[in-house]
């Protein structure tokens, strides 16, 4: 449990920092100014308290343990966003981008390790599966296009005709709620379908069994 608490927190920060960087590189500077472009947990967990520490701590206690998930959130100036949409797109690809690059980092600590053999090599290829599950899937369940995951972002960037559709979505009490979770039930299978052809690359499986 404190494996996955600890590696959701880490994954969680990267997440929202990347947000904040590229959005400070693209001249919207408001999570900057509120701290947000740092790699200390601190600033984001003072943001969200919510999404990094009690959800994700429920959510444990819940699955006793075997799962995890939470959120956080980095200001955009929405105006900033409404004026410069393909770098506002960029800036919400971010978060998954970063979450993506923690699990290559994982996978390849993986690679390497191969069969472990020692304490400390079991202990480092425990906490590289932690890091490539959670990260895989904050990464990939960010994608879906379904305020206020980051999939809306991009593509309201890409194609800002969608924003009305996406504002009307959002103006409906309680729906993006409803459709993330639905979301959440239908990509669930997909998902560890995606994890075990990632696992399957290794030259020694990881998964838990």
């Amino acid at each position: 449990m404190v494996l996955m608490f600890v590696t959701l927190i880490i994954s969680l920060t990267f997440h929202e920092a990347a947000h904040a960087w590229f959005a400070l590189l693209g001249g919207d500077r408001t999570a900057y100014r509120s701290g947000q472009v740092t790699l200390n947990p601190l600033p984001h967990i003072q943001r969200e308290p919510f999404g990094m520490i009690l959800l994700p701590l429920v959510s444990l206690y819940v699955s006793n343990g075997q799962s995890t998930f939470g959120f956080a959130h980095a200001p955009v100036d929405p105006f900033w966003a409404a004026r410069n949409p393909r770098k506002a797109a960029l800036m919400s690809f971010a978060g998954p981008l970063a979450n993506f690059l923690l699990a290559a980092i994982a996978f390849g600590v993986l690679w390497y390790i191969g069969r472990p053999d020692g304490n400390t090599e079991i202990a480092v290829r425990r906490i590289a599966k932690a890091f490539l599950l959670l990260n895989l899937l904050l990464g990939t369940f960010n994608l879906v296009p379904i305020p206020p995951l980051d999939g809306t972002g991009i593509v309201r960037g890409l194609f800002p005709r969608t924003g009305r559709f996406f504002d009307l979505i959002e103006s409906v009490p309680h729906l993006p709620l409803v459709l993330i979770f639905v979301m959440a039930s239908l990509l669930r299978e997909h998902f560890y379908t995606l994890y075990y052809e990632v696992d399957s690359w290794l030259p020694h499986s990881t998964l838990l069994r």
